[in-house]
């Protein structure tokens, strides 16, 4: 499991309308335990998308990356980090600036 250190949020623009309900990007600083294979002492970040939409929303992807390369790591969280990450957005998405 990780922690969370810090965050932010935007509203992802849609010029075209091509995209349902309103999506947001997250870019979320997380913390993880040395024996994690997930550990990296350049640091980590989850890029997430969030989905809402006429009542329901979601997590539509997310991705990992080495805070100080940006260098996209191919893993997969477990399913109770995913869990997580979802009801962080659920309950950070509204801080979002909308411009």
């Amino acid at each position: 499991m990780f922690t969370i250190t810090s965050y932010t949020v935007e509203v992802i623009k849609d010029p075209f309308g091509i995209l349902s309900g309103q999506r947001y990007e997250f870019l979320i600083d997380i913390e993880v335990e040395e024996d994690d294979e997930l550990y990296s002492e350049s640091g980590l970040y989850i890029r997430a998308i969030y989905n809402v939409d006429e009542g329901k929303s979601g997590l539509l992807k997310y991705e990992l990356y080495e805070k100080t390369t940006q260098i996209y790591l191919d893993f997969d969280l477990e399913d109770d980090e995913v869990a997580a990450v979802e009801a962080f957005c659920k309950e950070h998405v509204l801080e979002a600036d909308d411009e």
